[in-house]
């Protein structure tokens, strides 16, 4: 569709209320999600967890579950035909280390090792909880910086508790001499920032309903806000073409990036084809709160080297995010927090080390502009910080060392259609702050 125009050639939609083309669907409840389908003869499928953090799996009986009324199917990792879960590794990055269902261990607390398929979404509940697991208990690690120590036990089969980035410990951004930077500097400034795991809490729990078709296919009902990664994951751990399966995407009830993950569907497509019958598995509250992936908690140490009219002519930033146990989505955060952490500002030497950092905590994953806004706190953060210790106008400091058209980004890319300044300035008219004549004439347009 062409964007609206005015009859001149301009744009009519920019700063006017535009009404949704879902909104009335959504408002007169005719909106259709997933659950309003509900094929005959469904089965449902829910999930035996770990009871522990960190655990040596000795034995898992499913015998008693078996026996449960209403239970048709029990599904190990011995029915997965491709076992890996490594939603990345379509785009070439990563490499297998989550697992559909545990083999050997687990790694966190509700983890799936069992799938239990039923006649009843009570029976099945039933059957699940009937699995017998014996553990070997090991100990959790549940902080970044222990985990990353050199005695710390390794929870990955690569052997180390963060993600390599071409051989290097974490993702590495360098401009110009930091330490120089320090030196010159007349003050330093160096704090802590610390987010804890944000849970999206959509309306519309995670889930799927999954129906084979009469040529083969299986359809997939789902509320994912990925269909493709969603496809082509799922044949991939089926071991199945991609033309096999057919994603119907339909409306998602919300989602913010928490439902890109591709966790309900291949188990469901598994128990749909072995039973030959629609398969529906979605989360409960308690699953959507505790089991889905959050944003992930971080650490973040922030040191600036600035000089006495509030120039930052130093930056360094240690970023440790909290994978939790598997990577997801996380370590492609970790490489747009590096890029992203000097901030909207230029600064002539910069050193960032943003680490990819596992744990035994539930697995984290992506959150409206994860990577970037915990980070974005925390420099807006320091630069008011920085403006207090200095007694600056909190908008001068931001003005002076605001980023412009040519300067060149930590990441060595150059910025081009910056209007950091120009939005400063039009903030300031708005709230009616004070900002003298030399910094109404900067401009974004303007080389230093």
């Amino acid at each position: 569709m062409s964007a609206p125009t005015t009859e001149a050639g301009g744009f009519d939609v920019v700063g006017k209320p535009v009404q949704r083309l879902d909104a009335m669907g959504h408002v007169t409840g005719r909106t259709q999600y997933f659950e309003d389908y509900n094929p005959a003869g469904m089965l449902h499928l829910k999930m035996h967890r770990s009871e522990r953090h960190h655990a040596n799996l000795v034995e898992v009986d499913t015998s008693e579950a078996e026996k449960v009324k209403g239970v048709v199917k029990v599904l190990t990792y011995k029915d997965v035909p491709k076992n890996w879960y490594t939603i990345l590794t379509l785009i070439n990055v990563g490499y297998p280390e989550e697992v559909v269902l545990a083999e050997k261990k687990v790694l966190w607390m509700g983890e799936p090792i069992v799938a239990v398929v039923a006649t009843s979404e009570r029976a099945a509940l039933e059957g699940a909880a009937a699995v017998k697991v014996t553990y070997e208990d090991l100990e959790p690690i549940f902080d970044v910086e222990e985990a990353i120590k050199p005695d710390a036990f390794p929870l990955k089969p690569h052997g180390t508790n963060y993600f390599e980035y071409e051989g290097h410990h974490c993702r590495r951004v360098r401009l110009g001499d930091v330490e120089q930077g320090f030196a010159e500097a007349d003050h330093i400034f160096e704090f802590k920032y610390q987010s804890r795991p944000i849970e999206q809490a959509p309306t519309e729990t995670t889930g799927c309903i999954v129906e084979p078709q009469h040529n083969g296919r299986l359809k997939i009902y789902s509320d994912t806000q990925a269909c493709f990664f969603t496809l082509d994951n799922t044949a991939l751990i089926l071991d199945v073409p991609f033309g096999k399966l057919q994603v119907v995407g339909g409306t998602v009830g919300g989602g913010f990036g928490g439902k890109v993950d591709v966790t309900v569907e291949p188990i469901s497509c598994i128990a749909a084809m072995q039973t030959g019958k629609p398969v529906k598995y979605v989360y409960d509250r308690y699953e959507e709160m505790q089991i889905s992936s959050p944003r992930a908690a971080e650490r973040i140490y922030i040191k600036d080297g600035v000089m006495n009219d509030g120039r930052i002519i130093a930056r360094q930033c240690t970023l440790y995010a909290d994978a939790g146990a598997y990577s997801r989505h996380s370590p492609y955060a970790a490489t747009k927090a590096a890029a992203h952490m000097p901030g909207p500002y230029t600064i002539p030497n910069v050193h960032i080390d943003s680490w990819c950092v596992y744990t035994n905590r539930t697995p984290s994953s992506a959150m409206r502009g994860f990577g970037v806004t915990i980070g974005d706190f925390a420099l807006e953060t320091q630069m008011d910080r920085i403006a207090r210790e200095l007694d600056m106008d909190p908008l001068a400091l931001r003005l002076i060392n605001a980023y412009r058209d040519g300067d060149m980004k930590a990441h060595h890319k150059v910025a081009e259609g910056t209007a950091l300044i120009e939005v400063i300035q039009k903030a300031a008219d708005l709230v009616g702050h004070e900002l003298p004549g030399e910094l109404r004439a900067l401009s974004s347009r303007e080389g230093r």
